[in-house]
């Protein structure tokens, strides 16, 4: 049965009802509503099905992009009772989740591992935080080598699309919701038309924060006001600011015995409340200004400002036996400033007989980072204080007092990028696309070491190509093969220091090769799938002992297929079917010491087979029901092979109803057969449990 342990839920629900009953005198009475406009939330749905993506920069129809992109809607977000990044990532195939240390998003895109392949509008937002989704109108997921577009990186790229101001209506809309472990959420969604050439739009949300764990808090605070201009017949300006606000328990979860997670102690808490802690507190500023030159010539160009704070601490597991835990620990400040312009000039036109979609662009970024970490000591009965503790074993562990040393680690860096690329989409008549383009980045970083005084800096100029052929025997089928190449400097994807055994190391290199075939079945229904291989080179690895060390690890591949169909089958049927059959492993030794992790070690986090689906059928115009499955194969939690996460499937259900045409009702149930699973780890020992069934109410109310 579905659990509601917290009694003050049902008192949260019932509040929140009542809040919206007197926010909006009457919205709760049917013959009431009935005078009003109606807005359907069910039975005239937005499809799943999505036509293009802003991040590919031109506005091409995803069917003449070659590369596979998955595109999740506000519709399907909603239908899921998304709330943050990492919960709307479950269904896509190719992308597992990492446990991101418990204080930050951190993904696995077709076998690579990333904390920084993150975009907001196209530009990059790459740092560690958890990512909401209140303001987010679409996420995007760019699979495959992306360095013309984005410049480095290599497995992917993730960009959530904000909402914007709508300059015709007068909206709002209100949502609360509820789960059964006591998470609570608010939001609210308002847009105001000034007249005909100026609108505005502010977007809302507080989550407080729980879950199955023993210690497990905190919240998010979200405030997005933003502000749309007409300039003329032909020029529009959207300014945009956001403020995040993070607060909450960092949980490494538990460790392993055996070469699997250690049993019985899902609920565990393996660190100190006082200690664990995360806070983030961010501020986003954004311009884009977009002009029409003519029909055929367009320009945009997008600025943004951002700066994070971040600290964090954290007691952690590091090994267990039948009767002990091993535990270790440290903090971390981060402080980071981005400065980032990117421009656009877009041509639709033909030559000939030839048809152009050109674009032409640059972007330039300003990176400043300052990073400081200290060890943690744990207080001992005999001497000083000692790096690490073992305790009893139990259902509740008792740690001894925790202290911090002198900083171990204190650094500043600078970064800075100027890019610039050209691509060109060509139809050669009806039946053949080219699509050929290059981006060149000078990638300049300096930083220095604090603690030992060692100062470095690296210049890196390099070449991304891209190359793509489309054949399409009809028009709503597309053939494609391309080729991609990318890479990432050896200062890691967060640029904190510049080591001296990293510091003379060229980057890291990607090679992307996919064919792939998308198929529209209907104007509403899209089918694609894909073959797709990643070689990395010069690659570097998670260390399997050490958190926050890496190793070498020369080169890697993985190969793999996917398919998805997503969109209406019928006019009240929705379906996201996804499927992913990957394999990687390291393809020359890596020296670790004395030791060497050899050849034909499987890459961690990368399960051989996923498959998702998710489909709400609407049974009447009224009501609604949802169905979802997530399953995974085994997979490795490091690289190491040492420790297996087992095989899992996860059921997930949901019931739609709208009282009225404004008011609407919905029920989420996760795991609905209470499965026990661990679905990621960061290190050997920590590894993330699963949570078990449970329900989240949620009310919405438009006017």
């Amino acid at each position: 049965m579905i659990r509601f342990p917290v009694t003050s839920n049902m008192t949260s629900l019932i509040a929140l009802s009542a809040g919206i009953g007197l926010a909006c005198p009457g919205l709760a009475w049917a013959d009431e509503m009935a005078e009003a406009p109606s807005i359907i939330v069910t039975g005239q749905h937005d499809s799943y099905k999505a036509d293009d993506a802003d991040a590919t920069k031109t506005g091409t129809p995803l069917i003449d992009t070659p590369q596979s992109i998955t595109t999740l809607s506000r519709a399907q977000l909603d239908d899921q009772g998304a709330e943050q990044l990492n919960d709307a990532l479950r269904y896509v195939p190719g992308v597992t989740l990492g446990q991101g240390e418990g204080h930050r998003d951190q993904i696995v895109l077709r076998g690579q591992s990333t904390t920084a392949d993150f975009t907001l509008d196209g530009l990059r937002d790459d740092a560690q935080y958890y990512r909401p989704l209140y303001n987010t109108e679409r996420v995007e997921v760019l699979k495959g080598s992306n360095a013309l577009l984005f410049g480095r990186g290599g497995g992917g790229v993730i960009n959530r699309v904000s909402k914007t101001p709508d300059f015709e209506r007068a909206r709002t809309s209100l949502a609360g919701g509820v789960d059964s472990f006591g998470t609570w959420s608010l939001s609210g969604d308002v847009n105001q038309p000034l007249g005909t050439q100026a609108a505005l739009r502010l977007n809302a949300t507080y989550e407080a924060l729980a879950n199955h764990r023993d210690v497990y808090d905190g919240h998010f605070i979200g405030i997005a006001p933003t502000a749309g201009l007409k300039l003329g017949e032909a020029t529009t300006l959207v300014l945009t600011y956001e403020y995040a606000e993070d607060r909450r328990v960092t949980d490494r979860g538990v460790p392993s015995l055996g070469g699997v997670p250690i049993r019985g102690f899902d609920q565990t808490f393996f660190g100190d409340p006082a200690i664990n802690r995360s806070e983030v507190t961010a501020h986003i500023a954004r311009a884009r200004i977009e002009h029409q030159l003519s029909d055929s010539l367009s320009a945009n160009f997008t600025g943004a400002y951002a700066t994070y704070d971040k600290f964090y601490g954290n007691a952690l597991p590091s090994g267990a036996t039948a009767t002990t835990v091993t535990l270790t620990g440290y903090n971390n400040g981060i402080q980071r400033s981005n400065l980032i312009g990117q421009g656009n000039l877009v041509w639709k036109g033909a030559t000939g007989s030839l048809r152009h979609t050109l674009l032409l662009g640059f972007e330039a970024a300003d990176q400043d980072t300052a990073n400081i970490r200290s060890d943690a000591r744990f207080a001992a009965l005999i001497g000083s204080p000692t790096a690490s503790t073992t305790v009893l074993l139990a259902r509740r562990i008792t740690l001894p007092a925790i202290s911090f040393t002198a900083p171990v680690n204190n650094s500043t860096s600078h970064v800075r990028a100027l890019s610039a690329y050209v691509q060109d989409q060509i139809e050669l008549g009806e039946h053949v696309q080219i699509v050929a383009g290059v981006r060149y980045d000078d990638f300049r970083i300096s930083s220095v070491n604090l603690v030992n005084g060692f100062a470095a800096a690296r210049t890196d100029g390099k070449w991304s190509p891209r190359l793509g052929l489309i054949i399409k025997p009809q028009a709503n089928i597309s053939l494609y093969a391309s080729y991609a190449k990318s890479f990432l400097p050896q200062a890691g994807d967060q640029f904190t220091v510049l080591a001296a055994n990293t510091a003379s190391l060229a980057p890291e290199e990607f090679r992307n090769l996919e064919a792939g075939v998308k198929w529209d079945l209907t104007e509403s229904l899209s089918f694609t799938s894909a073959l797709f291989q990643i070689d990395r080179s010069n690659s570097r690895v998670a260390d399997p002992a050490i958190s926050g060390l890496f190793l070498l690890s020369g080169k890697s591949r993985v190969r793999g297929f996917e398919a998805a169909l997503s969109g209406k089958i019928l006019p009240e049927w929705q379906v996201t079917l996804g499927y992913a059959h990957q394999e990687g492993e390291i393809r020359s030794p890596i020296a670790s010491g004395s030791a060497t992790i050899p050849a034909g070690r499987k890459l961690d986090k990368l399960p051989r087979d996923q498959f998702s689906a998710w489909t709400r059928y609407d049974v009447t115009p009224k009501l609604g029901l949802g169905l979802g499955l997530v399953h995974q194969a085994s997979q490795f939690a490091t690289i190491s092979n040492a420790v297996r996460l087992p095989a899992f499937s996860r059921v997930d259900a949901a019931v739609f109803y709208d009282v009225s045409g404004r008011f609407a009702v919905q029920l989420n149930v996760e795991n609905l057969t209470d499965t026990r699973y661990y679905p990621t780890a960061h290190t050997d020992n920590n590894i993330s449990t699963g949570e078990p069934i449970n329900a989240r109410i949620t009310a919405r109310v438009k006017f």
